[in-house]
């Protein structure tokens, strides 16, 4: 599969430890998670969420997968965030990508600029 990002959407980089796993986009049709072909054929590849099996194919869908919004953090550190680097409430996007950089668990999300081949 070779996934072209268009310019118009937001990627992100998603690790599993320190293992790229794979790649969140966000475009104005909705999400998309695909799977890093290498970290497919790794022998150490766990998926980054029992929601999100190992698999080649994209998963697709019209809202924030619930796997990567219950990252976000809630309550008063969601509010630091939003104040600090100024972010809308809403864009549950942006606050993954900022706030979701170093979490408490395996999984960590990081943005990615510009275009990328998948």
């Amino acid at each position: 599969m070779n996934l072209t990002l268009n310019v118009m959407a937001k990627n992100a980089l998603v690790y599993y430890q320190d293992h790229l796993a794979g790649y969140l986009i966000e475009t104005d049709e909705g999400y998309t998670f695909v799977y890093d072909k290498e970290y497919l054929k790794s022998k150490e590849a766990m998926p980054v969420s029992l929601t999100l099996p190992l698999q080649h194919d994209a998963y697709e869908s019209k809202a924030l997968f619930s796997f990567f919004d219950g990252l976000i953090p809630e309550g008063w550190l969601l509010n630091v965030g939003q104040k600090y680097w100024k972010l809308k409430g809403n864009d549950r996007f942006e606050l993954l990508v900022t706030l979701c950089r170093d979490t408490i668990g395996a999984v960590s999300i990081l943005p990615e600029e510009g275009v990328a081949d998948v």
